[in-house]
């Protein structure tokens, strides 16, 4: 399993694919895998059977997970950014390394 620079909530842009452009905040991520759900990117049409939670059933849209590899870190200004990590002050954060400004 590969380290990913990408966790829950933050803000990502979809940089390949049909979906390319768009930008979202990670619902979940996936790591077995290498992907990642954001919300309201990559949208499917998907069947439910009639459950508690869902007594009607039916076509329910949803988002599809996507690959980490095609997600840029968007950072506080709206650029994307790679991802690097560094001690401060005895804790390990995560700084963008466009501007060098802590995630």
């Amino acid at each position: 399993m590969t380290k990913l620079n990408i966790k829950v909530g933050d803000t990502v842009r979809v940089n390949a694919g049909d979906h390319k452009g768009q930008e979202g905040k990670v619902k979940t991520v996936i790591k077995v895998k290498n992907k990642a759900i954001v919300e309201g990117v990559n949208m499917i049409s998907k069947h439910e059977k009639p459950s508690a939670s869902n007594p009607q059933g039916g076509i329910v849209e949803k988002e599809a997970a996507l690959h980490i590899s095609n997600l840029s870190l968007v950072d506080k200004n709206g650029d994307t950014t790679r991802v690097g990590y560094r001690m401060e002050e005895g804790k390990k954060v995560r700084f963008g390394k466009k501007n060098n400004e802590v995630l």
